[in-house]
């Protein structure tokens, strides 16, 4: 009874785990977390797993302008795993602020935040 007790256990270890890890997360971002870059013509943000682009999304602001509100386009890119923000004008110099939220196949949100600034 000890051995099935145990093997039930693990089983069900595997099977949070795996549910755990079909979260969306940032993996990487351009312009980087922290960076000081010339205005960039894009943003994109790529995640572990494929998004769901009806409820996945990022807004840009200015944090130091009363958190302004930067227009740009943003779309899930071709390889599914990207979000890529395209700004309607050039940014000025400055702070920016990128919240993003992103849904991917197990209708769970994931969300964060990075800043970046632009010389």
């Amino acid at each position: 009874m000890t051995r099935i007790a145990a093997a039930l256990a693990g089983l069900s270890a595997l099977a949070v785990a795996g549910q755990a890890s079909a979260h969306a997360h940032l993996t990487a971002s351009n312009p980087a977390a922290n960076a000081t870059v010339a205005t960039p013509r894009q943003l994109t943000l790529q995640f572990s797993e494929k998004l769901n682009p009806k409820f996945s999304g990022l807004s840009v602001t200015m944090p130091k302008m009363s958190n302004m509100v930067v227009a740009v386009k943003v779309e899930v890119g071709k390889d599914g795993l990207s979000l890529v923000a395209t700004p309607s004008e050039a940014l000025p110099a400055g702070a920016y602020k990128v919240s993003w939220h992103a849904v991917t196949a197990d209708t769970h949100r994931t969300q964060g935040a990075y800043s970046f600034t632009v010389k």
